[in-house]
């Protein structure tokens, strides 16, 4: 069976609903066993219970990705639950957008600690756990905006672009022991922010993408199953674009 996760366990942040629970979904569909990590608890045991009424296995923890103290807490938990962790995902991640002269000094620490520090945290405490595996896969959620830029998001472009650059570091220290890091840059997708838009600006968009649609929270999942699946087993410290041709 292609991209088979069957007895893998994947840990994923921000996944409570979006992007990150779409990828949930695709990984338990696939056989793995899923953790949810989000925010708030019980938007965690809402995702979790739509997981497992549908016959997947899956858990969930409250968890603060820019706190080292509670992720190395709950990181502990899970691998004494289950022995071993084999799959991070880092998706969690927020914008707080403005043109940077007006831009507030809290709102690009916020977006710089939750998507760039919070990537860190969780690479560093998990890398304690797969280093003695000698074995793990580790894929980042970063955007086509950390690469092109755009204006009044510095903030959220800076914290993907060092997602991107932490990627390729973060490869290069891990190959040696059999993990695998990349990173995905997903374009414009259809997720609950993007329905709220006017159909004008929908059609803006699609006008700067050759593929003339957006992308769907499926066509992330899928690429991200792909590379934690073994039939990515020679691909490590790549940025992947998922932006229907937008910036070839």
């Amino acid at each position: 069976m292609l991209n088979n996760l069957e007895n893998k366990i994947a840990i994923i942040t921000g996944s409570a609903r979006g992007i990150g629970f779409s990828i949930a979904e695709t990984f338990a569909d696939s056989g793995a066993t899923v953790v949810i990590l989000d925010l708030f608890q019980d938007a965690v045991d809402e995702a979790v219970t739509n997981l497992t009424s549908n016959g997947k296995s899956a858990y969930g923890y409250a968890v603060d990705v820019t706190d080292s103290e509670n992720v190395d807490s709950i990181f502990k938990e899970i691998h004494q639950k289950f022995g071993k962790i084999d799959i991070l995902i880092n998706n969690a991640g927020i914008t707080k957008d403005g043109l940077i002269m007006k831009m507030k000094e809290s709102d690009w620490d916020a977006v710089l600690n939750v998507n760039l520090k919070g990537t860190f945290i969780c690479t560093q405490i998990i890398s304690r756990y797969m280093l003695r595996q000698r074995e793990g896969v580790i894929l980042n959620i970063a955007s086509v905006i950390g690469i092109m830029g755009n204006a009044g998001q510095s903030n959220y472009a800076a914290s993907k672009g060092g997602v991107i650059a932490f990627t390729k570091s973060s490869a290069k220290e891990f190959a040696s022991r059999n993990i695998r890091v990349n990173a995905i840059a997903p374009g414009f997708i259809e997720t609950e922010m993007t329905a709220k838009l006017p159909e004008d600006v929908i059609n803006k968009y699609k006008t700067v993408i050759p593929l003339k649609k957006l992308g769907s929270t499926k066509d992330v999942a899928n690429l991200l199953l792909f590379l934690a699946s073994e039939q990515a087993s020679y691909i490590t410290g790549q940025t992947i674009n998922v932006d229907g041709g937008m910036i070839m």
